[in-house]
């Protein structure tokens, strides 16, 4: 019985190619042997399903043999589709998995979505969530409000380079700086050929004749930082402000995470906020309410 490509990806037959693409990025996340979640059969059914989908040439031919596709195939009606009944012979161009798995992160260990010259997303600092409380009328106004973070942060003794002061750095010679090395991996896909990091080196790219003492060429160390926030007017409680760099600074040279602030707003004894309105209510007496009166919130 023919496989349907288009129910294993959860995609209509009219799905664009991106759409395709994205359907796979998500399914190949949830069901890869790594994870939690992981099935390694269900992760082959879904690379063969792309394998063909994502191909405009072979889902057109798809397209045309419909449920006779795999009899086709066996009867070289299909040629194009030689090699797809087995993911282990994929024949899978590399350029092209970084960008399929580019929102998956690193789960073959040696491509990333989420890359800058020549980064891993393993480099990149941690995000951090954090809960600031505040006044209801700071919140109606705005305010500024300083905090405390124990967080991690460029080593102020090596200035992040992980290197001793003064001590020599050279360029790792089996990688020739670039933290990575070629390898040949087997894989549920077959025999692939990864980018990995750099044994030598630990992936910096470069040799220290003496890591730096006080960060022990970690690069980072963990530090209470003070840091001002401003909170715009008219936040509501439970809103969340981002602050990008603001998170734990990335390891050897990596781009520093982001801050999420969610603001808890204290509720107020006079007032409530119903939208962009503040209500509140007085109770005033029969006279002030026929001949009107100036009347103190406070009392």
């Amino acid at each position: 019985m023919s496989t349907d490509y288009y129910s294993v990806l959860d995609v209509d037959k009219n799905a664009t190619q991106d759409e395709v693409k994205k359907a796979f990025r998500k399914k190949a996340h949830q069901y890869h042997p790594d994870k939690k979640t992981g099935d390694e059969a269900k992760f082959k059914e879904i690379n063969q399903a792309y394998q063909v989908l994502g191909d405009k040439d072979k889902r057109a031919k798809y397209d045309q043999f419909g449920s006779g596709f795999e009899n086709a195939q066996a009867g070289g009606a299909g040629a194009g589709f030689g090699g797809f009944s087995d993911a282990s012979g994929f024949n899978i161009n590399m350029d092209d998995l970084g960008d399929i798995f580019s929102g998956v992160g690193d789960i073959f260990g040696g491509f990333s979505g989420r890359r800058e010259q020549g980064q891993s997303r393993s480099n990149y600092g941690n995000d951090i969530n954090a809960v600031l409380e505040i006044e209801f009328n700071d919140a109606v106004f705005g305010t500024e409000k300083e905090i405390i973070l124990n967080k991690k942060v460029k080593c102020d003794h090596c200035k992040g380079n992980m290197a001793e002061p003064g001590t020599k750095i050279t360029t790792c010679k089996i990688c020739n700086g670039t933290g990575r090395v070629t390898k040949i991996q087997r894989t549920i896909l077959g025999q692939m050929q990864v980018q990995a990091a750099c044994d030598n080196c630990g992936g910096e790219g470069k040799i220290y004749t003496k890591k730096c003492t006080k960060c022990k060429g970690a690069g980072i160390i963990n530090e209470n930082v003070k840091m001002k926030i401003k909170i715009p007017a008219g936040i509501d409680n439970g809103e969340t402000i981002r602050l990008g760099g603001y998170g734990e600074a990335g390891e050897r040279g990596g781009v520093d995470g982001d801050l999420y602030l969610k603001i808890n707003v204290k509720q107020d004894n006079k007032f409530k906020r119903d939208g962009y309105d503040i209500r509140s209510e007085s109770e005033i007496n029969f006279e002030q309410a026929v001949l009107g009166s100036a009347h103190d919130t406070d009392q």
